[in-house]
């Protein structure tokens, strides 16, 4: 991959600047990539919200939530002084008092980058991009960031990038995806395109079917609100999984480049097969936790949660058989599966590759073999198993090996968290892992129809206890084509 260019002194407006986003992820990254000479010189952050802090307000949160942060082992007291001078705070009231705009104007210094990250609800979004262009705040090269969700459907998705579009051309919005961020994922583009003994069994010939995965334990907690408004398939599979799939199943770019890419992601999204009618009941499950017990722990269920009405309708749990029907992957379905309160949190990849036509070693079978699996989360790496002989006289005995890459292991290092990934190439304008417009627009086309259908079906969600693997009706889905879950397989 292309080295970047050396960060140039850049101004980081993060409206939202002392929410729960910034706190948890964007300021403990910057620190990091401050610490590791990934800031210019001279770049600023200015955080923007109604709270009326002082920057000294602001840096003793700051200071606290880069402490408490899990990737920041050891803080470094000059790192820390020196990041904690570059921040300071600006109270706007968006849609209120206007001396705040001029206050954020004061902030700001002539000719530098701007970028403007909007940690912010979507539908606020169109405000904050008016307020700066009528602030005379936006230059030709500053850019904007948004964050997940766009919107709620494709209706509300188109509006929130019309507002967004009015003020900021297309080649200066960021989409953020943070998964997109994660190592193994940009690892995923390596593996396939830079190894050529891959290449040839990428495809229908080969692979059986592929399933991606993402599981959590933790429930919805205090979100509850917000997520009978959304669910499982807005909150995760429109965009995560969606993404990982055009990953995994994209064709060959001409060049890494932010277009080439992109052009080749939308491609896969443009040709999913539409779920509906009948199909609607045989390639989706959702579900919904209900009390059980994770890792130990007695934990409620979703209808328990504060927050939110005593009957719903929400999905916690999604799986789906989606097709990509092209030359490359016709007839190979790809299993999405995400779910909240699962029995262990995991990030995954699995490429199941179809069995050897015939076999020479009759009853030496063995499950399990013939996998690639791309672990995302908790412990990046990708693992492959093949078959072997297991040592030993008399009869012969087959095993699944595994040839196995650790990413901590093998490169001893850290490896960045998403955000400090994706922070560093908004700061240099490499916009390759952001999603583009038409990216997010395709995606909502094939979600909407499978949303809607479940709203007239009138049926719930099928309920699983928290700490399970999921509704039983995942286990059918996948076993119509005689396929198991990856985890079964390896029981």
């Amino acid at each position: 991959m292309p080295q970047q260019p050396a960060p140039s002194p850049t101004d980081l407006v993060v409206f939202g600047g002392t929410g729960d986003l910034s706190m948890r992820k964007l300021l403990p990254s910057l620190y990091l990539l401050d610490r590791d000479g990934h800031l210019g010189g001279d770049t600023r952050v200015v955080a923007v919200s109604r709270d009326g802090l002082t920057d000294a307000d602001l840096r003793d949160k700051a200071s606290s939530a880069v402490r408490g942060h899990s990737a920041v082992q050891v803080v470094e007291p000059d790192v820390l002084r020196r990041f904690l001078g570059r921040i300071s705070h600006v109270t706007v009231d968006v849609g209120g008092d206007p001396s705040g705009w001029t206050d954020l104007a004061a902030a700001l210094t002539p000719g530098r980058d701007r970028v403007f990250y909007l940690a912010v609800p979507p539908m606020i979004s169109g405000a904050i991009c008016r307020g700066l262009r009528d602030a005379g705040l936006v230059t030709p090269e500053s850019r904007v960031v948004m964050e997940k969700p766009l919107g709620c459907d494709l209706a509300s998705a188109q509006a929130v990038n019309d507002e967004v579009g009015a003020v900021f051309e297309e080649s200066r919005t960021y989409r953020i995806d943070h998964y997109l961020g994660k190592e193994t994922v940009q690892n995923l583009l390596v593996l396939r395109f830079a190894n050529v003994f891959l290449e040839p069994l990428w495809n229908a010939r080969w692979i059986d079917h592929v399933q991606i995965t993402a599981a959590e334990t933790v429930g919805v907690g205090g979100r509850r609100g917000y997520y009978d408004s959304s669910g499982a398939m807005r909150d995760m599979v429109q965009n995560h999984l969606l993404q990982l799939l055009c990953l995994t199943a994209m064709e060959p770019p001409a060049s890494y480049d932010r277009d080439a890419v992109r052009d080749e992601k939308l491609k896969v999204l443009q040709s999913l097969r539409p779920i509906t009618g009948d199909r609607v009941s045989e390639h989706t499950v959702r579900g919904q936790y209900t009390r059980g017990t994770v890792q130990g722990e007695e934990v409620l269920g979703y209808l328990d949660e504060a927050g939110g009405p005593a009957t719903s309708d929400t999905e916690t749990f999604v799986a789906l058989r989606a097709e990509v029907a092209n030359w490359r992957w016709a007839g190979v379905p790809f299993y999405l599966r995400t779910g909240k309160r699962m029995e262990r949190a995991r990030s995954e990849i699995v490429i199941r590759f179809r069995d050897v036509p015939h076999t020479i070693f009759p009853g030496a079978t063995a499950s399990g073999a013939g996998s690639l699996v791309i672990r995302l989360q908790p412990d990046e790496g990708i693992h492959l198993t093949m078959l072997a002989k297991t040592p030993g006289a008399g009869a012969l005995r087959l095993r699944p090996v595994p040839l196995e890459l650790s990413f901590a292991d093998t490169f001893a290092t850290r490896s960045p968290e998403a955000y400090e990934r994706l922070l560093t190439d908004v700061l240099a304008g490499d916009s390759t892992l952001f999603m583009r417009r038409d990216e997010v627009e395709a995606a909502w086309r094939w979600v909407d129809p499978v949303i809607e259908a479940w709203n007239g079906l009138g049926s719930p969600p099928e309920t699983y206890p928290a700490g399970s693997s999921g509704p039983a009706g995942a286990q059918r889905l996948i076993g119509r084509s005689g396929n198991t879950w990856h985890e079964e397989e390896q029981a």
